[in-house]
């Protein structure tokens, strides 16, 4: 092979010098071929006329193509990997070879079949105010001591890159309102465009082309903020790359170490607060040195304002009462009170509430339960149809639960009750102590029935006796002054002669 200082000799040669090609061969020692090679320009190097056959995979290679070519019909994330390859070689063929060569000869048949191939992407340069992305992921958090798995809502501007991200136990409709709904508010107005992925949430049907059946609340909701929805197609994620970065920046940075809190509120508190100082960074590749909050200032003016009235974020559903006294939304059961039994009601379904109406009238309101097959009780809904059968008291559901978190002297109150008046008796009379609870504040009825217990006064007539004087103020009564009354305690009266009745003894007068 020639040497790098006799390619620039012999190229020096023929064109300053103008020596032949059959000179400059004999001159050097290289062949003709040689010399025309380094006077075409090719640099010196060793060349190979063709690819090494690999002789190991040589049996192998028909049935790792075919996997491969398989793999065209499968989802990306669940094709072969080269290690996967080399692993089903060796346990389903007794492959010999080596990982490094499997390696190698899945490189070059995914090159040939097209998988894998990086994609290029074009440079945008995009309008101030005027489109954003939306997208979802997933996080691990501590809350209230145990590990668990939220869904975060993220949102980022194109022009500025301003991140919003919020937190939710579901990746829900309601969730996903109440997250454009937060990120409008975060960023001052509604952006023209926003970009979102095929998520059920917005789309219904995906139709040929660029066409979607929306949902219809969807269609409401964007109505209301008059504003463009454009959809990716479908598994092109990289369509909205910027939000899809901004999904594993947060995990990996507004997350780690994992935070520890108590409830969403607490954690999207500390979310927002990241995305605030997040603000203050650069993004690298732009031509100013502005910041995101700085860009995003020039934007904020250019924002379709909010409306008014934010949207009503309320799915509402026809549900009727069982007879165990629960209505069921979304594959979990919530209490309702005994007299809508059987009836059909209206259940107004929130981000993090259930309320139940009768007509116009609520019956009835609960936490939002996030598992299924779920109960979410409230034991003051039971407790008429408990009196009525206080033989089920014990092993009442609501009663049990409540039974965990209720204070001592209420145990006390019902043994003691229960000893005096006999079971079914002494029952029904703690039942009216407990059904005091739907008017009146749980710590009151407490220090009523401690107070009751004390001046050993056990009804309930004297727990309600207690709890209404409670707050009455006390009179101190003072002895009245003789000034006090004018006219009546300060008049002067003259001693009384009564020697003078005697003469009416006599007959006299006085």
């Amino acid at each position: 092979m020639i040497r790098m200082d006799q390619y620039e000799l012999i190229r020096t040669a023929h064109r300053v010098y103008g020596k032949s090609i059959r000179e400059i061969a004999r001159e050097y020692g290289h062949s003709r071929k040689t010399i025309r090679k380094a006077l075409m320009g090719l640099p010196p190097a060793y060349r190979r006329a063709k690819e090494p056959f690999a002789p190991v995979m040589g049996p192998f290679m028909i049935t790792v193509e075919k996997w491969l070519q398989d793999d065209l019909d499968r989802p990306r994330k669940q094709r072969h990997t080269a290690r996967r390859v080399f692993a089903r070689l060796v346990s389903e063929h007794g492959f010999q070879g080596s990982e490094a060569t499997v390696r190698r000869w899945v490189r070059m048949c995914k090159s040939r079949l097209g998988l894998g191939k990086p994609q290029a992407v074009i440079p945008l340069d995009p309008e101030i105010a005027r489109e954003a992305e939306v997208d979802w992921g997933a996080a691990q958090v501590r809350m209230r001591g145990e590990s668990r798995g939220i869904k975060i809502f993220c949102m980022r501007s194109r022009y500025s890159g301003k991140p919003f991200v919020c937190a939710y136990p579901w990746e829900r409709q309601e969730m996903f309102f109440d997250g454009l709904m937060r990120a409008f508010e975060f960023y001052g107005g509604v952006f023209p465009v926003l970009v979102f992925d095929n998520l059920k949430s917005a789309v219904r049907r995906i139709l040929k082309g660029k066409g979607r059946v929306e949902q219809e609340r969807f269609t409401a909701f964007r109505s209301h903020y008059t504003f463009e929805a454009r959809y990716c197609n479908p598994g092109k994620g990289r369509e909205k790359g910027g939000v899809e970065g901004l999904v594993g920046y947060a995990r990996r940075n507004f997350l780690v170490p994992m935070p520890e809190v108590n409830d969403f509120a607490e954690l999207n508190e500390l979310l927002l607060k990241e995305c605030m100082d997040h603000g203050r960074r650069r993004i690298g590749g732009r031509e100013d040195g502005r910041t995101i909050s700085q860009r995003h200032e020039e934007e904020l003016s250019r924002l379709a304002p909010l409306p008014e009235r934010p949207f009503e974020n309320e799915k509402v559903l026809r549900v009727r009462v069982s007879s165990y006294q629960t209505a069921q939304v979304d594959r979990n059961r919530y209490s309702a009170p005994t007299a809508f039994v059987g009836q059909w009601v209206w259940a107004h379904v929130g981000c993090d509430k259930v309320v139940l109406y009768a007509g116009r009238r609520k019956i009835a309101e609960h936490a939002r339960l996030f598992n299924n097959s779920k109960w979410q009780i409230d034991p003051l809904h039971y407790l008429g149809l408990i009196a009525e059968r206080p033989q089920a008291f014990d092993n009442a559901r609501p009663i049990r639960q409540w039974r965990t978190a209720w204070p001592g002297e209420y145990e006390i109150m019902l043994a003691t009750l229960r000893r005096r008046l006999g079971d079914n008796k002494g029952t029904r009379d703690f039942v009216r102590i407990l059904q005091l609870h739907q008017d009146h504040p749980a710590h009151k009825i407490q220090r009523a029935v401690a107070d009751a217990l004390r001046y050993q006064s056990y009804s309930y007539d004297a727990v309600k006796h207690l709890l209404l004087t409670m707050d009455r103020p006390g009179y101190e009564v003072q002895p009245l002054l003789p000034e006090s009354i004018p006219g009546i305690t300060d008049q002067k009266h003259s001693e009384v002669d009564v020697s003078r009745y005697d003469s009416l003894l006599a007959g006299g007068t006085l």
